[in-house]
């Protein structure tokens, strides 16, 4: 059984900035790729950026030069580091987990972010 535990999302101004991190326990064995998603009320869920367990990274062109995506292997953590951020960036963002080339990525439960003045 695999757990994803998100945090840091919450209300911040325009031009702000916040640190999402997920957290996998449980049974994972391996990490084949990691992922931040984001779903705005009325929108589709989409990819805002992504590693793969070679370091390899991409972002969505909206969020290019202002989120960085990075990983921390030994904690079997993802972090998102969000700066400048827009209005919007406003939504609930979602980590994925993907154990192998072979398996369905696991999610978390999704943590608000909202960027207001």
């Amino acid at each position: 059984q695999v757990q994803l535990v998100e945090s840091g999302g919450g209300l911040v101004q325009p031009g702000g900035s916040l640190r999402l991190s997920c957290a996998a326990s449980g049974s994972i064995r391996s990490i084949y790729s990691m992922g931040w998603y984001r779903q705005a009320p009325g929108k589709q869920r989409e990819l805002v950026a992504h590693i793969t367990s070679g370091g390899n990274t991409n972002y969505a062109d909206s969020v290019k030069g202002r989120f960085t995506i990075s990983r921390d292997n030994a904690k079997n953590t993802v972090y998102l580091q969000m700066n400048s951020l827009k209005p919007e960036d406003t939504a609930v963002y979602y980590c994925n987990i993907v154990p192998s080339r072979y398996e369905l990525g696991h999610w978390g439960q999704g943590t608000q972010v909202t960027v207001s003045s």
